[in-house]
């Protein structure tokens, strides 16, 4: 039997905390050595990777795209998470909480940095106007599910993923808890779009952009599977049909799959080469 953990008066990070991350996870913040980003030739420079966090501002860029909004061209630049390039001076100075995305509009000046996906995809929705209803119920609606998904994904990715997938140890207790916690909130989908064709009514919003990655991915099976797990078997999917048919929906969609394909190598980025410049690189 496992001998019980007893918390400390005062924690100490004595030692690795292990899983997939363990050699990068530390308890501080701040730039850890000295890199410069690189730039390319358009506005919108994207430094990135292709995590559920990350394709939801590729996927509204290549739909923004799609739409005609040729100023929405970009540069994308990856950011390998693993090798901690997100520690790195140049990228901290974007984002000092460290996490891709990251983007910087070179169109204002001075040069606008923004970090936090959700507050991407709105910066980008207002400054094309599109993807976000523009009458007062229908913009709360969007805001509603879209923060919504910034608030309870973390349960999802930090919680079920990390303990079901990535954790060196399986133990019953946490992926007990996060399991429930992430079915509840897939049923919470489930019955919403039992009622309307997107997250926030009868259009396609920055709502199913920022929803999609996550809960979309995850019962199609793209998320936390391997020869070994399979997250979406695991939490029964087949008891979500509204959402499954939504998340096949949004699959469909070109711009989507596009976004979905941009920084997908999870290598080493020292080449440092952009992933695409612009809709005609597909």
């Amino acid at each position: 039997m496992t001998k019980p953990y007893v918390p400390a008066k005062v924690w100490r990070h004595d030692q690795a905390n292990g899983g997939a991350f363990a050699g990068i996870n530390q308890p501080t913040a701040g730039a850890r050595f000295t890199a410069a980003l690189p730039r390319g030739e358009h506005a919108l420079q994207l430094y990135s990777l292709a995590t559920p966090n990350g394709v939801k501002v590729t996927i509204m860029l290549e739909e923004l795209l799609s739409a005609g909004h040729s100023a929405a061209e970009y540069d994308a630049w990856l950011i390998s998470i693993r090798e901690g390039a997100q520690f790195g001076s140049g990228f901290v100075d974007i984002n000092p909480n460290s996490k891709i995305p990251a983007l910087v509009d070179h169109s204002q000046t001075p040069a606008l940095r923004l970090f936090e996906s959700g507050n991407i995809l709105l910066y980008l929705a207002e400054k094309f106007g599109a993807f976000l209803p523009r009458d007062i119920a229908g913009r709360s609606e969007t805001l509603n599910w879209l923060f919504w998904q910034m608030g309870s994904a973390p349960f999802v990715g930090g919680g079920f993923g990390h303990f079901y997938h990535y954790a060196p140890e399986k133990l019953q207790y946490p992926i007990d808890r996060y399991t429930m916690e992430t079915k509840r909130q897939l049923d919470v989908l489930n019955q919403l779009l039992a009622t309307r064709p997107y997250i926030a009514g009868d259009s396609y919003s920055i709502a199913d952009m920022a929803v999609w990655p996550w809960y979309g991915q995850l019962v199609q099976g793209r998320l936390y599977s391997s020869p070994e797990f399979d997250a979406a078997q695991f939490l029964a999917v087949h008891e979500y049909p509204h959402v499954l048919e939504w998340a096949q929906r949004i699959w469909q969609r070109p711009a989507v799959q596009r976004g979905w394909k941009v920084n997908r190598n999870w290598g080493d980025a020292a080449d440092q080469v952009p992933e695409r410049h612009s809709a005609a690189d597909f």
